[in-house]
């Protein structure tokens, strides 16, 4: 049995394997239909979702299965100071893999400790987020044709941006990327995220979006997350730092390829919607068949 905790969870191989299963099941939906008939995934949601709880479990239904979970704390027994240890091995006997968000770094870590079903941290606090990894990984291969020598900027709160950490870690793997990031002093990349990348990968940080545009090949937008920070004033003063908007696109390449995991505030103007190299819609959809892929994967299903 595995887990799905850290993006390096998987290998490199296992990861290009798994891209390639959600291409066929893009491509070739209804030869999937059945895969999961009479599976069940738990959706655990500690914390507010749209696109995760929802991709996860409409993955499931597509696959033929069914879903059980909570989509808030308060409506668990987490209200009444369950720990989450006690969670999953009750969860472990009503589903064949559960899904986990929640608010603390290293709480799907700790349930896998203690869960005999495949356990997928679909995000732990300011940490990680593999499976939007995936949804990333999948949208710049689908864009780009390719994984590697790519120049990757990553702009806004680089330092609570659990999707940007995991992406980090994952795409850092394949031969000839480098980034930029972009973002106030205060939310810069966490040194340790830094260390963990391999010790030849390029890097260079800046406050100027503008700058860095015209030079890179994907653009990682983020919004200032409101709910990791402990102080109100420093939100406000730094939440409008970046705004990427239609003027600014036309200092970038004609086929950059600008991404956001959702959900944006207003770090990206509407109007940049209409323009081709906007690919975070794609992002969510492409979410979908990752976890699909991802869901199989771990069940150990052909």
């Amino acid at each position: 049995m595995r887990h799905l905790i850290d993006p390096l969870d998987f290998t490199k191989e296992e990861t290009e394997q798994l891209l390639k299963t959600a291409e066929d099941i893009r491509l070739n939906p209804e030869k999937y239909n059945n895969k999961c008939a009479h599976k069940k995934i738990a959706t655990l949601f500690y914390e507010p979702s749209t696109r995760t709880r929802l991709s996860f479990e409409s993955a499931m239904i597509n696959l033929g299965g069914s879903v059980i979970g909570f989509s808030s704390a308060d409506s668990s027994s987490a209200a009444k100071g369950e720990s989450i240890a006690d969670t999953i091995r009750v969860i472990s006997i009503f589903a064949d893999i559960a899904a986990i968000r929640h608010p603390k770094e290293g709480a799907p870590m700790r349930a896998s400790m203690f869960s005999t079903i495949p356990v997928i941290n679909a995000g732990d606090g300011g940490h990680q987020h593999p499976t939007q990894t995936l949804a990333d990984l999948a949208t710049i291969r689908r864009r780009k044709g390719s994984l590697e020598n790519l120049k990757i900027g990553f702009c806004g709160d680089l330092k609570f941006g659990r999707t940007v950490h995991s992406l980090i870690k994952n795409i850092s793997r394949w031969s000839g990327i480098s980034f930029v990031f972009i973002s106030p002093k205060e939310l810069r990349v966490p040194s340790y995220i830094i260390n963990e990348m391999p010790n030849n990968t390029p890097y260079t940080e800046t406050t100027d979006l503008e700058e860095a545009l015209p030079e890179i090949d994907i653009l990682y937008m983020t919004r200032v997350q409101r709910e990791r920070f402990f102080n109100e004033e420093d939100y406000v003063r730094l939440k409008d730092s970046y705004i990427l908007t239609e003027k600014k696109m036309e200092l970038a390449k004609k086929d950059m390829a600008v991404l956001h995991p959702l959900p944006r505030v207003n770090e990206i103007a509407l109007g940049v919607d209409k323009d081709k190299r906007a690919a975070y819609f794609e992002q969510v959809e492409n979410g979908l068949y990752v976890r699909m892929a991802l869901i199989l994967k771990l069940l150990n299903i052909d």
